[in-house]
């Protein structure tokens, strides 16, 4: 599939997506509670489908109803899975799933499509299971799915690499069910606000942990959670795109299900954006975006929010001045190389932009309609379209059935807005 994009002026309002964060994070608690949850205004996509089948071959029943679910779980005594598991495309399912497959004394065997199993490293988490006395490995010796575990998860002692939050995130969550107490030790913590995200989960349950400066936790271990009903918010990383279209447009857009409460940390784009001078008010949940001043570069340690690193660049083509993104190295080990990918598909265009090794160095340009590739990224399909929209002279995105991952209905949001796209 593919987008034919003409630069186009934006207003109206449309809904934000809901968090594929918080979606899955509700699914595997919806598991691991003996009874039936309720979870509404979820994220319907291809990861979530993944996720869904990967509970259900742990044990949970589900029931879907249009945006709703019902999730009957087994508790902390999940079923061993009489087949292969398979992430698809989803990073969080085969860390998650592959942690919370150490609580089962037998074998579990995940995989997933060919960038989970050649560009999404499992190694860090491999290693700190079998620091805990699980047997996991990776089938092929490579540290990349397929990935075989067995339990039981005893607990102990272990330690990881944490640029990645994902495997840190996966062992907080199994190592509160695991029989005694977890210590894990991080180097290089990063993608804190996500660690955070996942931290409010064991709050919201009750779940006890000890947290020394994101490099040293303490979890007792034999939790037990009772069903739960939970409404997830909209997704921030979503609702960047939106915002960066308007801006970059000069164009006055509403935007609703936006919970400035949440602690997910691509929030932290919105005070960034807002320091380069953009006109954007929050009242309640309903967040608007208008017209302003020219939108000014600046620097930017963007580890805290690194999925905005590929619309960030987009933006930093229509600032004045120079738009500096550090911090960002992590963004190499994405779906595709985010920090290579954006750099290249934007100089198609026209853009003045520097690759570097942890980010990017961006100067204003006037872009130009060209033809792009999205590399298979959700981002970089949102991304583009958002670029396509400022530039002079249409655009041709290939590749974009893959916004679905997120977005979903980011096409249909886009022209409910205006916009010229097909």
């Amino acid at each position: 599939m593919r987008y034919h994009v003409t630069p186009s002026t934006l207003q109206g309002t449309i809904e934000i997506p809901p968090s594929k964060s918080h979606t899955h994070r509700a699914l595997l608690f919806a598991l691991l509670c003996k009874g039936t949850s309720k979870i509404h205004k979820y994220l319907d996509s291809p990861d979530s489908a993944a996720m869904l089948k990967a509970i259900q071959s742990l044990g949970a029943t589900v029931n879907q109803t249009a945006d709703n679910l019902e999730i009957t779980g087994v508790g902390p005594h999940l079923s061993p899975c009489d087949d292969v598991i398979n992430a698809q495309n989803s990073g969080i399912v085969l860390r998650f799933i592959g942690a919370l497959a150490a609580l089962i004394p037998a074998y579990t065997v995940i995989t997933g499509d060919h960038s989970i199993r050649t560009r999404r490293p499992v190694k860090p988490l491999l290693d700190a299971l079998e620091q805990l006395g699980v047997f996991a490995k990776s089938m092929r010796g490579d540290g990349y799915a397929p990935i075989i575990i067995a339990g039981p998860l005893k607990g102990g002692t272990c330690s990881l690499d944490g640029q990645d939050s994902q495997p840190i995130s996966a062992l907080l969550v199994a190592s509160s069910f695991a029989s005694q107490k977890t210590e894990i030790h991080v180097t290089h913590p990063g993608e804190k606000p996500w660690i955070d995200l996942t931290l409010s989960w064991l709050d919201f349950f009750g779940l006890p942990y000890t947290n020394q400066s994101y490099t040293h936790y303490t979890i007792p271990g034999r939790g037990t959670i009772s069903p739960f009903e939970y409404t997830v918010p909209g997704d921030f990383s979503s609702l960047a795109f939106p915002v960066a279209a308007a801006l970059i447009t000069e164009s006055e857009v509403t935007l609703e299900n936006v919970d400035r409460s949440d602690v997910q940390g691509d929030k932290k784009l919105l005070e960034t954006l807002t320091s380069m001078g953009a006109n954007i008010v929050s009242e309640g949940r309903t967040l608007y975006v208008k017209k302003g001043g020219p939108l000014k570069g600046g620097a930017f340690d963007i580890n805290d929010y690194i999925d905005a690193i590929t619309i960030l660049a987009v933006i930093g083509c229509f600032a004045e001045g120079e738009t500096v993104i550090t911090n960002a190295a992590i963004a190499r080990k994405k779906e595709c190389d985010r920090i290579h990918a954006i750099a290249t598909e934007l100089k198609k265009m026209g853009a003045d932009i520097e690759e570097k090794e942890d980010g990017l160095i961006i100067r204003p340009a006037k872009l130009k309609g060209a033809e792009l590739n999205t590399y298979h990224d959700h981002r970089m399909v949102m991304s583009l379209t958002v670029a396509a929209l400022g530039a002079e002279g249409p655009s041709v995105i290939h590749g974009v059935e893959c916004v679905a991952k997120t977005y979903p209905n980011f096409k249909e949001h886009l022209i409910t807005l205006g916009a010229t796209l097909q």
